[in-house]
């Protein structure tokens, strides 16, 4: 009986193993794009344009639900002659339904997304930061991702 446990137990970590390999052998199903949009004297929007592979989706910034659910952030590098007007805003389609072991409804969008970040800021100046976000498809969710952004406000 001790033997059939530990071999058990040896199956199910083996098992965990494979999954955790898998998820990080998969390529990012992700492509980000930057753009600065110039709205006024010294006043831009960043803009971060995601495109999903096909069955992936990603947390809306407000994602209801149980409150597990990692949702995409923002950081910028400290830089003085930037000034964060407001907090970022998403544009898109935003899906909201009820998901299998999920408590309560949750906000997510496929296929495309934008993120706005309005800023005051003088022309030259260099923006840099990273971006945080983690993706899933309706067998699971891809460990969080951390990238760097930059935009040169032109």
């Amino acid at each position: 009986m001790r033997q059939l446990l530990h071999i058990l137990y040896v199956c199910f970590i083996g098992l965990l193993w494979s999954n955790n390999i898998n998820a990080q052998a998969m390529k990012d199903p992700t492509t980000w794009t930057f753009e600065a949009q110039k709205t006024g004297n010294n006043e831009y929007q960043l803009i971060f344009n995601l495109k999903l592979d096909k069955g992936f989706h990603i947390w809306s910034l407000k994602p209801g639900g149980d409150g597990f659910q990692v949702i995409p952030s923002f950081i910028f590098e400290e830089n003085l002659s930037l000034v964060l007007v407001g907090k970022i805003e998403e544009q898109g389609k935003l899906i909201t339904e009820t998901m299998e072991g999920i408590e309560g409804k949750v906000n997510y969008y496929s296929n495309e997304v934008k993120y706005i970040q309005k800023i005051k800021a003088p022309t030259g100046t260099t923006i840099k930061g990273i971006h945080e976000y983690q993706v899933c498809n309706d067998m699971m969710c891809l460990p969080p991702t951390a990238k760097p952004f930059t935009f040169i406000l032109k």
